[in-house]
């Protein structure tokens, strides 16, 4: 019995270490999948810039290209810190993205000093 608990606890404890070492660096999409956003080095930090946007997103003025995740820098276990902006409304504030694994992150938007904050799930999309 203990030599079958030892795999597994190993196999337990390797996990979250290497769902954090996964790039956030590819596409991703928005929970209603009506935006995909392509994460790529910027300079020193990560940028995010929608790549597809839904023809009803197009029709509120979502614009192909138009960055809304900019200077994520890493904070550890999968923690990301930068900018972020929502495009429909203009509104920028600061934004935390979280990497839970390979295939999804959680990113939160917040502005007006923290007062207003939204959080997603997005889902990595193959490319």
């Amino acid at each position: 019995m203990n030599k079958l608990m030892i795999p597994i606890a190993s196999l337990l404890l390797t996990t979250p270490a290497a769902a954090s070492a996964q790039s956030l660096e590819g596409l991703w999409a928005n929970p209603k999948k009506s935006v995909v956003v392509k994460v790529e080095r910027c300079g020193p930090a990560l940028c995010g810039a929608i790549s597809w946007a839904s023809d009803r997103n197009k029709e509120k003025g979502v614009e192909l290209g138009t960055r809304v995740l900019s200077d994520l820098k890493p904070q550890g276990d999968g923690t990301y810190r930068g900018s972020a902006l929502e495009p429909k409304r203009n509104i920028r504030g600061l934004a935390t993205v979280h990497q839970l694994g390979p295939n999804m992150m959680v990113v939160k938007g917040c502005a007006l000093l923290g007062l207003f904050c939204r959080e997603q799930r997005w889902t990595r999309v193959a490319s």
